[in-house]
């Protein structure tokens, strides 16, 4: 297989081969296992590390993913901003310190699933599978920033190109044919983790939000004394 044809499959038959999984199974799951979409979380068996692990992972996230759909979205805008060389080491600089928060709370997530009991005795082989992917998509990411400098220009201008095409269904890859290795791996990678996405605890972010608009505040009372917690609601 020729190194053309290799990227054909790998950047115009796995992309809709993911795209279709992830739609497909996500609705899917959502009718048949409903209840399945939960984050299951575990903060109640241990909730230092969890704080410490889950909020600059969540923080970090959002700031890269939210960068990425906005340079697919407005490419134009982000080449326009980066006209200015102070903008672009601001742009370049800040996606670098979300992308190093995400992979030291993903990383806080995988050490705590590992070392507390109690939390390894849940996490699920597919659970390991999804945070390996999401730590090999990360470092890349990372090391994208690093040796593949002023990315949110060239993302911009080749990789935003070939992400529409791909949605217009008319995938045209010669944007990308001559990308460096570490970007098309991490490209590659970004699409097997959609397409695995729907069978992870990770649907839980396509729902959970919504409740948390309307719903009324949970209240937890701990009782920690000697005395059981019927003796201490009854009266003296």
């Amino acid at each position: 297989m020729t190194v053309h044809y290799l990227d054909q499959l790998l950047f115009i038959a796995l992309p809709y081969v993911s795209l279709f999984t992830f739609f497909l199974m996500t609705i899917h799951r959502y009718r048949a296992q409903s209840f399945s979409y939960s984050s299951l979380s575990s903060q109640f068996l241990e909730n230092k590390q969890h704080f410490w692990a889950v909020v600059p992972f969540h923080y970090g996230i959002l700031v890269v993913v939210l960068g990425h759909f906005i340079a697919f979205l407005i490419p134009r805008g982000i080449l326009l901003w980066n006209s200015q060389p102070l903008r672009l080491y601001l742009l370049e600089v800040s996606a670098l310190a979300c992308g190093l928060l995400t992979l030291a709370g993903l990383v806080g997530i995988v050490w705590r699933r590992y070392t507390v009991p109690k939390v390894r005795t849940i996490t699920t082989p597919t659970d390991w599978i999804i945070y390996i992917m999401l730590l090999v998509q990360v470092i890349s990411g990372v090391g994208i920033a690093l040796f593949h400098p002023w990315g949110s220009s060239w993302f911009a201008t080749s990789l935003a190109p070939y992400l529409w095409s791909v949605f217009q269904l008319s995938p045209d890859i010669s944007s990308i044919a001559a990308m460096p290795f570490l970007v098309k791996f991490h490209i590659v990678f970004a699409f097997l983790t959609i397409g695995f996405f729907p069978f992870t605890r990770l649907v839980h972010i396509l729902v959970i939000p919504n409740p948390y608009l309307w719903r009324k505040p949970q209240v937890v009372r701990w009782y920690r004394g000697k005395k059981s917690s019927r003796e201490l609601s009854s009266p003296s």
